[in-house]
């Protein structure tokens, strides 16, 4: 029940991230009170949902993406010729879920500071990509939602229903404790904006 259909083996895979859940991100998870002097780049900016809710908090955005959705620059973040246009403390995206292990090793070897990922917590588990990705690099936060986090292909919908789990994967460049696991409480009431929908 809580895993949602296979993507076309073409598909972009373009799910629309909920602005309230990158302000969980943000506020709850990153602690980011105040606006922050570093610079961000979301690579799978899709519509610009997540890059403006991240303007809202840091000075630099950047956003890019593989198709012209109508917001940020169009490349493919995953092409060799494809780097960072400044330096880049962050990268906090979500990303297609099939390239979610490219985004990450790609994003580690260029952010200073730290990168998170949302992805299905189904993401951690499996032996394939604990020996490719978890057992060297693992993130230095799992932070589960505890409230589902609705996505819809190709649309934001405020009244869409999931039955599919959702976690911020972070990786702390500056952090060598052990993965700690956190939950993100209850929040989008808390968090969502009408504004978010026009």
């Amino acid at each position: 029940m809580a895993q949602r259909n296979p993507e076309d083996k073409d598909s972009l895979d373009f799910f629309i991230t909920p602005m309230w859940a990158t302000r969980a991100l943000v506020d709850i998870v990153l602690g980011f009170t105040e606006k922050a002097p570093h610079s961000v780049w979301e690579p799978a900016c899709g519509q610009g949902h997540m890059a403006k809710v991240l303007k809202e908090k840091f000075d630099i955005v950047i956003a890019s993406a593989i198709h012209p959705y109508g917001y940020g620059v169009v490349q493919d973040f995953l092409d060799p010729e494809c780097v960072a246009p400044c330096p880049i403390d962050l990268i906090i995206t979500n990303p297609p879920f099939k390239h979610a292990e490219q985004f990450i090793n790609k994003s580690l070897q260029i952010a200073n500071v730290g990168v998170a990922m949302l992805t299905r917590t189904v993401f951690l588990e499996g032996k394939g990509r604990y020996n490719r990705l978890f057992k060297d690099n693992p993130p230095s936060t799992v932070a589960v939602f505890t409230e589902r986090v609705p996505m819809v292909k190709d649309r934001l919908d405020r009244n869409a229903s999931s039955a599919t789990s959702y976690a911020w994967l972070v990786w702390d460049k500056l952090n060598f404790d052990a993965p700690r696991i956190a939950w993100i409480p209850p929040c989008r009431k808390q968090l969502e904006k009408d504004s978010d929908y026009e």
